[in-house]
């Protein structure tokens, strides 16, 4: 769940969602959120300016493209309320960050998607276990992982990855 939840609040961090928010594709069964304007005549010039880009980048996709985000859409649209609300509240404290780290983020997210299913689970199983850690314990971690040469780091690496069984 945590994996999904950290996928979706990524699609939200790109903007992929908001996008297609914006540019209304043809829904099946979403109720329409009463604290944003669904017509256009109650947006602002400047969101009727961004739906309207929106919607031709939408409509500038592949036919694959356009079905991927609409089965996201649609996913966003089947959670429950106070999920979608904590996903915007994540989003919207995104887009406060300097440039520089939302970029660094997306690179990061862009390499974590790229990695292959068995790396990608052990980087989600660490993260699961650097959330269970107390402060405390990151502060300590951290502190021991900087004080490491980059031989050392890599070392380590190597020796973690030769431990693990195979699959």
């Amino acid at each position: 769940m945590r994996v999904q939840a950290l996928t979706l609040a990524m699609l939200l961090a790109t903007g992929a969602m908001v996008g297609v928010a914006a540019a209304q594709p043809p829904q099946t069964q979403a109720p329409q959120r009463p604290e944003r304007p669904d017509r256009p005549e109650r947006m602002s010039p400047e969101e009727r300016r961004a739906a309207r880009e929106n919607f031709e980048k939408f409509r500038g996709m592949s036919p694959d493209e356009r079905r991927r985000i609409i089965e996201d859409f649609q996913r966003w649209n089947e959670l429950p309320e106070s999920r979608r609300q904590e996903l915007q509240q994540a989003y919207d404290r995104f887009q406060r960050l300097p440039a520089e780290r939302r970029e660094r983020i997306l690179q990061r997210y862009d390499r974590l998607q790229k990695l292959p299913p068995e790396e990608r689970q052990r980087v989600m199983q660490n993260y699961e276990r650097w959330q269970q850690m107390t402060p405390e314990e990151r502060a300590q971690a951290r502190e021991r992982w900087r004080a490491l040469s980059p031989e050392e780091r890599a070392q380590l690496g190597r020796e973690r990855r030769q431990q693990e069984p195979p699959r």
